[in-house]
């Protein structure tokens, strides 16, 4: 094996390459803004869908980024998702990574009230980091749970709504879609039923690396 493919930048890089070449083989020419984003995304994955299936609020990145280099914290509904949210570089920004999910309070409650723990995570995450970025990669029912505090005054830097499945998880990006657009709220969204933890941690840490100017790996 040639070391240059032993070393994590450089595997990145090439990944990165190939990435490219083959969307400009498709005919497919990326708006320079989200540009990142999406690269990142199919990185994660190898799914070329992402190309055409993630869809951006006008400025959503910029504002995003501007959000981060401000110190903005980032609110995941997974653990999974925050594992995989770069908190050191995230750290240098000043920010950091949480999510309720495992908290005692919020299973005690979501059983109490017949709703799902993703749902009253969310609740709970508005009170204690109403100016974060949120990502969802995995519950429909965390992003209905945001639709609601949208509209009782929820003003969050960046919604992310990219669940994957089967149930409620199409209508649901639609509706946060709608509503972010309502009410002037930043979103990146994956349209239809792909998604997941890994795509949200991903377009997390493409914004994070913009915002710290370590998009190449060497830079990290």
């Amino acid at each position: 094996m040639s070391g240059k493919f032993t070393d994590p930048a450089a595997i990145e890089r090439a990944s990165m390459e190939i990435i490219r070449a083959e969307l400009a083989g498709r005919g497919v020419a990326l708006p320079p803004e989200n540009e990142a984003v999406i690269l990142r995304a199919i990185h994660a994955t190898a799914d070329f869908d992402f190309a055409e299936n993630l869809v951006f609020t006008p400025g959503a990145v910029q504002k995003a980024v501007a959000a981060l280099k401000a110190g903005a914290d980032i609110v995941t509904d997974t653990n999974m998702a925050r594992a995989g949210v770069s908190k050191a570089a995230l750290g240098k920004l000043g920010g950091g990574v949480y999510c309720y999910m495992a908290d005692e309070a919020v299973a005690a409650r979501a059983r109490a009230e017949g709703v799902t723990r993703a749902a009253v995570s969310m609740n709970l995450a508005a009170r204690e980091h109403p100016a974060a970025l949120y990502a969802v990669g995995n519950a429909p029912t965390a992003l209905l749970a945001l639709c609601e505090l949208l509209d009782r005054g929820l003003r969050p830097a960046l919604v992310i709504g990219a669940p994957v499945g089967f149930v409620n998880v199409v209508e649901s990006k639609e509706k946060i879609l709608a509503a972010c657009e309502k009410y002037a709220v930043p979103a990146i969204v994956a349209r239809g039923r792909k998604g997941g933890s890994t795509v949200a941690a991903a377009i997390c840490n493409a914004l994070i690396y913009t915002a710290a100017g370590t998009l190449d790996p060497g830079d990290r």
